[in-house]
């Protein structure tokens, strides 16, 4: 089995995480799950990857896309992936 296309950077209990969780499963799509530092000061694995330390984020490889902001999340995910997507 491969590896998820999909990778979520999140907190335990976050409500902005979750709704992205839901999304996805909503969609019936895999990902991975990456916790991170619940001390904003110490995300260094979410700055690299997003340029920024805030969570929920995320990053596509199947088409490039790395984003957060949980609301932008789950319009992208809805866009690319709901009925109107691929």
């Amino acid at each position: 089995m491969s590896e998820p296309q999909i990778t979520l950077y999140r907190l335990q209990a976050c409500p902005f995480c979750e709704r992205v969780v839901r999304t996805l499963n909503e969609l019936d799509l895999e990902y991975r799950s990456r916790y991170v530092e619940p001390m904003h000061s110490e995300r260094d694995v979410v700055k690299r990857v997003s340029g920024a330390r805030s969570v929920p984020a995320i990053v596509d490889r199947e088409t490039g896309v790395t984003m957060s902001e949980s609301a932008n999340i789950v319009e992208y995910l809805n866009g690319t992936y709901g009925e109107g997507g691929a």
